[in-house]
């Protein structure tokens, strides 16, 4: 099967199994592990920030920067389409017992307009906005990449009210790439980075938060209080590092297999997507008007050998990665194709 649901599906690589099998094995939640440190000192000094902290997954990092920055009925304040606010089941009011405001945005990139007037400072009648929350690449724009004037608009802004900046950066080095800059240069405009190295960097699990000393600390504590310390956690971020260290440069072949797959399609039909909204790993496809939802055209694609995921009633999301080559993207075209050309036939 060609596998496009998620880059979440890459395996291991034989550095990293065999990193993780000369890893160390202290105990993470008492005493610290010396590898999970090395990991947690890498993934700080590559966003520019003090300390980090080792978590399992980017939900739990963006819960924990949640629940570290914020207190019990402030505001965060988010993009409408971000990953917080649609796919992580309500950790923000459920868990952290904070309100939420969706604003629109353009690609994932909210409305400075709508942003400057829903901050609400200290004092005011309304729950006083405690974070502000940016997401790149973002997901839900098929992995839009924020313009770096955008990001620093919004740190400015939310710094005039003293309110904190998170930025959910899963797939920062996709957008770092993307924008040829280092990640440093996207986590700046954030009091704290989650950044994922699990997904197009390969390694087996985990997500790293990155901020100052004294968040890192408190993070910390909420990590622990939501089940995510973890103990003999030395393999698992022995992996990480070789994720860090090896595999942050290959994801322009994973954009570049995307846009290829998306040029393909626009060839099939060009209401399909457009190329150019490509810039990542990403790609959203908006399905025709054929008489069925995207949840049958995934069904349909796997009987040809393709595994996709749905991300809308009626759209796709195929997301490249390491075991994706020009080869499988052709070979999806062609499954796309007659996947249509049957849907054709039958009305």
């Amino acid at each position: 099967m060609i596998d496009l649901r998620s880059d979440t599906v890459t395996r291991p690589t034989e550095a990293m199994l065999d990193a993780m099998r000369s890893a160390t094995f202290g105990d993470d939640s008492r005493d610290g592990d010396a590898t999970v440190r090395r990991l947690e000192a890498m993934a700080a000094e590559r966003m520019g920030k003090e300390a980090a902290v080792f978590v399992p997954s980017g939900t739990m990092a963006n819960l924990v920067a949640v629940l570290a920055h914020t207190h019990r009925g402030g505001e965060v304040v988010l993009e409408e389409g971000a990953h917080i606010l649609n796919s992580e089941l309500g950790g923000i009011a459920a868990i952290a017992g904070a309100f939420y405001k969706g604003i629109r945005g353009d690609r994932g990139a909210m409305n400075l307009d709508l942003l400057r007037e829903v901050l609400q400072p200290a004092g005011s009648r309304a729950a006083r906005t405690q974070l502000v929350c940016m997401e790149t690449t973002h997901n839900g724009a098929g992995g839009a990449v924020l313009a770096l004037a955008h990001m620093q608009a919004v740190h400015a802004m939310a710094a005039e009210q003293r309110v904190a900046v998170h930025i959910d950066g899963a797939r920062v080095f996709n957008a770092a790439t993307a924008l040829a800059v280092d990640a440093s240069a996207i986590a700046r405009f954030g009091d704290s980075i989650g950044l994922c190295i699990s997904k197009g960097l390969s390694a087996p699990i985990g997500s790293v938060l990155c901020g100052r000393k004294d968040f890192i600390e408190r993070a910390r504590t909420f990590r622990r209080m939501i089940g995510g310390n973890m103990r003999q956690a030395g393999p698992l971020a022995a992996a990480g590092i070789v994720a860090l260290e090896t595999m942050v440069a290959r994801l322009v072949e994973d954009h570049s297999t995307a846009k290829r797959l998306a040029e393909g399609l626009h060839k099939l039909d060009d209401g399909l997507v457009s190329p150019a909204a490509v810039e990542t790993n990403i790609v959203r496809v908006e399905l025709p008007d054929s008489g069925k939802d995207a949840a049958r055209w995934s069904a349909e694609l796997k009987d040809h050998g393709v595994l996709v995921s749905p991300c809308a009633a009626h759209a796709l999301r195929f997301v490249t990665h390491r075991h994706i080559t020009e080869t499988d993207v052709d070979e999806t075209l062609r499954a796309f194709a007659k996947v249509r050309k049957a849907r054709a036939g039958g009305r």
